[in-house]
């Protein structure tokens, strides 16, 4: 039987794709394929290609994930839904809630946190990287306007060696270019 492993606003789980079972998903749905649970090591690969791998499985005591199919301790998401699960619903504190399911005190403050900001979508793992253009500051793109205003011939290779010199920052072109063309949508940039 081929499982899917999703992630939604509203659900989340491994649930079997069955003819009859037709349902409605709405939201932000990422599907992962998940082969039967007979093939852990598949399981375990598409876990940490999505980023979601418990790496502390065997540290995991809660009875839960001891006795079911469903529950799996290498499910990083899964496993921290369920411990705030506890500490709301079951009177479990922090001290004992991080021993049975295998994490830490601070992993569990973070997802509580992430919980109640963003609901479940805030118990995935977030994107690497910068999530916004870091290196243009504002001073820099105050700059940046007046460089190619004033000079409107010069390419995006010179100006980023200009940002480069008086800055001491590395940009790349193509980043400079994305800049000005987001000013010129707005209409803010050369008229």
């Amino acid at each position: 039987m081929l499982y899917l492993k999703f992630k939604c606003f509203a659900f989340f789980g491994v649930f079997p794709l069955t003819p009859q079972g037709v349902g409605v998903l709405c939201g932000i749905n990422i599907f992962t394929n998940m082969t039967a649970p007979s093939d852990p090591s598949s399981k375990i690969q598409a876990l940490k290609a999505a980023a979601t791998f418990n790496p502390r499985a065997d540290q995991v005591r809660h009875p839960l994930f001891q006795e079911s199919e469903f529950f799996d301790p290498r499910d990083l998401p899964q496993l921290k839904y369920e411990s705030l699960r506890a500490l709301k619903h079951e009177g479990y504190t922090i001290s004992r809630a991080a021993g049975e399911f295998g994490l830490s005190r601070p992993t569990l403050y973070q997802a509580a946190d992430q919980f109640e900001q963003r609901g479940l979508e805030g118990l995935l793992p977030a994107k690497p990287g910068p999530k916004k253009a870091h290196k243009l500051t504002p001073p820099v793109r105050q700059y940046l306007q007046e460089l190619s205003e004033s000079h409107p011939q010069l390419k995006p290779r010179v100006l980023a060696d200009r940002i480069r010199q008086r800055f001491k920052v590395s940009i790349h072109p193509r980043t400079l270019e994305k800049a000005l063309k987001a000013k010129e949508k707005k209409g803010l940039h050369r008229q």
